[in-house]
């Protein structure tokens, strides 16, 4: 099985405030849209092309060239920011995971669960779902027989009915790749948006002999909840703050106060070191086993000493 992943991260976020493209903004030292291309890398992805638009230069900067990017140059909505990617989508490639740059919290379980599903089920769309009583502004999943999906609508195009749907889409994919392309030719704008909605696909699907929908639910709604201001970043970065926390510990790292130390991702720290309260570890250090790290420290990452 050969999986591409396309993280789309070419729109523009007012609520940021920043001149800062949305998916270059860290979170424990990594940019979002770095977090979901290891996210998608871990899952199995063989290729990972990113969609860049608005501030593409500052983009790429963040993320690095170990990627593929390809650009929309206008703003059509999230099936014409997909459909860029096409052309890379070569034969080999059996499925396509598609990622909106701003969710930085879906792990590397939750994303082999959706292809395990999508495989498994046969489906040609595979959406991955989450569940609140108050869905907010997310799209709603109409749910056909048990996890067939008929159709998501976009909040700003349902009735009041619709809205008390507590499922909501995540906008996270597995598509059939030979699907996706064909299928994309066969979007509207006819939306409260004007756009193309890459969503109009499940219905599609659903409409199309021989064709198949579905769902595949995750367990904590919140990981999904995409990062669009500054609120939500902070909230976000002490999330994954306490999952990198937790899992130092777990390999035999004493934190006198988790709550006041601070560990960005991919840092080295050996069994039985000490770290007191009030410390900062920036991404890339290493701290040996045994050592001792003074309250109020701050271990720079071995590219911030150059």
């Amino acid at each position: 099985m050969n999986i591409a992943a396309v993280i789309m991260a070419a729109g523009r976020s007012t609520r940021m405030r920043s001149a800062l493209p949305k998916g270059a903004h860290k979170i424990c030292g990594k940019p979002m849209a770095r977090h979901i291309i290891d996210t998608c890398r871990g899952a199995g992805a063989d290729k990972i092309i990113v969609v860049v638009g608005h501030e593409k230069e500052k983009m790429m900067a963040a993320l690095g060239d170990d990627v593929t990017y390809v650009e929309q140059k206008e703003q059509k909505g999230t099936g014409h920011a997909c459909a860029q990617a096409f052309p890379e989508l070569t034969e080999d490639v059996d499925t396509v995971l598609v990622f909106p740059a701003d969710t930085p919290l879906v792990d590397v379980k939750t994303v082999k669960d959706l292809i395990k599903t999508h495989k498994t089920e046969d489906n040609s769309v595979t959406l991955l779902g989450a569940y609140l009583s108050d869905a907010l502004s997310y799209g709603r999943i109409i749910r056909g027989k048990g996890t067939e999906i008929k159709a998501v609508v976009e909040s700003k195009d349902a009735d009041e009915e619709t809205l008390k749907i507590g499922e909501f889409n995540t906008s996270i994919y597995a598509f059939r790749r030979d699907f996706l392309i064909s299928s994309v030719s066969k979007l509207s704008t006819n939306n409260a948006q004007g756009e193309y909605y890459l969503t109009d696909l499940i219905g599609i699907a659903h409409d199309e002999e021989g064709e198949r929908a579905g769902l595949c639910l995750m367990e904590n709604a919140d990981d999904a909840i995409g990062v669009d201001d500054r609120i939500r970043l902070a909230a976000a970065t002490a999330t994954m703050r306490r999952r990198i926390n937790e899992a130092i510990m777990a390999e035999g790292v004493t934190l006198i106060d988790p709550a006041t130390t601070y560990i960005d991702c991919d840092v080295k720290i050996g069994r039985d070191a000490v770290i007191y309260p009030c410390t900062v570890i920036e991404r890339g250090a290493k701290i040996a086993e045994n050592e001792v790290v003074p309250p109020f420290s701050r271990i720079l990452g071995e590219t911030e000493k150059q």
